[in-house]
């Protein structure tokens, strides 16, 4: 997610200096994938390259960045995992580190706002050079590498990787007519979107663990005063006497889980998601015999059985392992398996076409198979 943003605005507002660690290019086994990023600064850090001596070197360097005012404003280190770290990845791994301070400002609120908009947008440093990055999106430009014609080719470069919808980094050796290297980094809107109904014990068990994961979640509820008073940063509570209407105004290819306090609010709201066919998942804590009673429910109403199909309940049980106990983070950790489960399969193609919900017999049909467990 592309939530590092926010993250090093707010530490560079803080600190004033602050160093940008993103993994700008990998060959063999790595830890992590190009574009993975860390925010250094000087008292704490945000994210992870993977851990290990590679993340403990990175951290060394750009720990010493933030303390050395000399220090140039973008460079890139080559690490050979084993020949140079020890490590038994056995990979090549290219780190970017990239100063970030206050007169950074504007590329950073533009970054921002691009964020809050779901806008995709590219960031493009020069290597060795202490110019502030460039910001490029579909239709707009912050920033200059500073010449004209270098500025237009980082430009088509930029715009060619982001209508191609991926999100990674990557290094751009004499691209420009100067024939400088670039470190270009494209940022997608999240594509993995969650919408958790209910903050009872099994709701807060679950936003976090997804607090740990690359995840858009929005936390409904209207008893305000039974949401925590700390979330993580990936969590948007919202407060709403009217829950139903969060589903007509979610993205496409949600993942929806149900699990409020009122079961004929559990209802209204599995009736209501079953009026959409875009959603990824639709899953409904409760028993066997509460998934009987809403299904008989929703035949009588006209609801297809293809579409009652769609409901996953009881959750949890689908991943392949089947965990037994009934304590709120035990359910809570099932559940977000499934999900990921659910997620990985669609990624590698092996459940239906993008954008629409997976069965759960296409789930099956894929491999993955499990024992459900009556959860009340």
């Amino acid at each position: 997610m592309a939530e590092w943003i926010d993250v090093l605005r707010e530490r560079v507002a803080r600190d004033g200096r602050v160093v940008l660690v993103t993994v700008a290019h990998t060959s063999g086994s790595a830890p992590r994938a190009a574009g993975t990023t860390m925010v250094v600064a000087a008292v704490d850090v945000f994210g992870t390259i993977g851990g290990g001596h590679l993340e403990f070197e990175a951290l060394r360097m750009a720990r010493n960045a933030v303390t050395d005012t000399s220090a140039a404003g973008a460079w890139i280190v080559r690490f050979p995992l084993a020949a140079r770290l020890g490590q038994c990845c056995g990979g090549v791994v290219t780190i970017a580190f990239k100063v970030v301070q206050r007169n950074d400002m504007r590329w950073l609120d533009a970054a921002s706002t691009c964020l809050r908009t779901h806008t995709p947008v590219a960031l493009v440093s020069r290597i060795g050079n202490d110019a502030a990055p460039m910001l490029v999106s579909a239709d707009n430009v912050t920033g200059s590498l500073g010449a004209l014609a270098d500025d237009s080719a980082a430009i088509a470069s930029a715009r060619h990787h982001l209508a191609a919808g991926t999100a990674n980094a990557m290094m751009l050796r004499a691209t420009t007519p100067a024939g400088a290297t670039l470190m270009l980094h494209v940022v997608q809107p999240p594509d993995f979107n969650v919408l958790v109904f209910g903050n009872g014990h099994v709701g807060r068990a679950l936003v976090q663990v997804f607090g740990a994961l690359n995840v858009a979640v929005r936390w409904i509820d209207g008893r305000e005063h039974d949401f925590p008073a700390i979330v993580p940063r990936n969590v948007d509570v919202v407060i709403t006497d009217d829950p139903v209407a969060e589903l007509d105004a979610a993205p496409r290819r949600a993942f929806i889980l149900i699990l409020t306090h009122s079961h004929d609010l559990d209802y209204a709201l599995t009736q209501a998601a079953l009026q959409r066919d875009d959603w990824r998942y639709i899953g409904l804590i409760g028993s066997r015999s509460k998934r009987n009673q809403f299904e008989k429910r929703l035949a009588a109403r006209g609801t297809p059985p293809e579409a009652l199909s769609r409901i996953v309940c009881p959750i949890g049980v689908l991943a392949g392992t089947t965990i037994r106990s009934k304590e709120p983070g035990a359910i809570a950790v099932g559940v977000v398996a499934e999900i990921l489960a659910l997620r990985e399969a669609a990624m590698a193609k092996l459940s239906p076409q993008a954008g629409t919900t997976t069965p759960v017999h296409a789930l099956h049909a894929a491999g993955t198979t499990a024992t459900r467990t009556p959860r009340a």
